[in-house]
């Protein structure tokens, strides 16, 4: 008995002729039946000996476009700016914390200068009584050899130490200023003379123009005898200053202020208040440098 012929067409495996679904369109059934040999329709071309699959670019590939090019290098990415609201509160922060730093020192200058005017007040008031090697009578005006009221007062309060007996020795200061007779220390020596300080005890600074430069005098004047200790006699808001300054010159002193001064009132207040920046800006640079710089 020979085979049947075997059919044209099997259907895939699984598939039966009688399986296909009742709800396939016809539509989709004819695409999904079109016959091999249908060359396809459309923009892409066939090759001729493989049907039905697009045909081969005849272009020739180069070695350069197998070899992958590196991207171009990109421009540095530039940071974002911070907002304008963290600028403006960065800002705002720092001055802030400037004009806290202004105000705190200005807080301590204030207080330095107050407690300078303090000591002013109080050392203007001192009255030390000895004993020392001599005492100083800080120079002011004269007129032709008669002092003026500010240091008659000076002088007079010597005259009430003096019998005292604080110190062997009573040192005179002041120069002169040009077209003068006479210096105030010798204005000064006559007056404590007329008044009965001997003249034997009394020693002249002829020389200081300021109380720096006399002072300075009668340091040398006195280390040529082996001395250095004085009571320095002046007004009360001269009385600090004047005890640095021989201090700073290398005399050991302290201060016995006139309780007869004729500077009163405003006058003596704004001299206070003048004396304490002296002595606050002195005691930082000296005052040598500070002597130099007013004069």
């Amino acid at each position: 008995m020979s085979p049947s012929p075997r059919p044209e067409f099997e259907p895939p495996h699984g598939s039966r002729s009688g399986d296909t679904p009742t709800n396939i369109t016809s539509d989709q059934q004819s695409a999904d039946q079109t016959p091999f040999d249908q060359p396809p329709t459309g923009p892409v071309a066939t090759n001729p000996m493989l049907p039905g699959r697009p045909a081969a670019d005849p272009t020739p590939v180069g070695l350069d476009d197998l070899l992958v090019s590196e991207p171009p290098d990109s421009p540095p990415v530039e940071a974002d700016p911070p907002p304008p609201g963290r600028v403006g509160n960065r800002w705002f922060r720092v001055r802030r914390r400037i004009v806290a730093a202004c105000a705190i020192v200005l807080v301590l200058v204030l207080a330095y200068y107050l407690v300078s005017l303090a000591q002013v007040w109080l050392t203007g008031r001192a009255d030390d009584d000895g004993p020392v090697d001599a005492i100083v009578v800080m120079g002011a005006a004269q007129y032709d050899g008669r002092p003026s009221p500010q240091l008659a007062a000076r002088l007079d309060h010597v005259v009430e130490l003096w019998p005292q007996g604080i110190a062997p020795l009573v040192v005179v200061t002041g120069g002169n200023m040009p077209g003068d007779r006479f210096t105030e220390a010798e204005a000064s020596a006559a007056y404590l003379s007329e008044r009965g300080v001997p003249e034997d005890v009394l020693l002249l600074e002829n020389e200081g123009s300021n109380s720096y430069e006399s002072l300075e005098a009668v340091a040398d004047l006195l280390a040529a005898r082996g001395l250095d200790e004085v009571l320095i006699v002046t007004d009360p808001y001269h009385a600090l200053r004047s005890r640095l300054i021989a201090e700073e010159v290398g005399l050991d002193a302290s201060v016995s202020s006139t309780d007869s001064s004729v500077v009163t009132g405003g006058e003596a207040l704004r001299r206070h208040l003048q004396e304490a920046g002296g002595v606050a800006v002195g005691r930082i640079i000296g005052f040598d440098r500070l002597t130099r710089l007013v004069d």
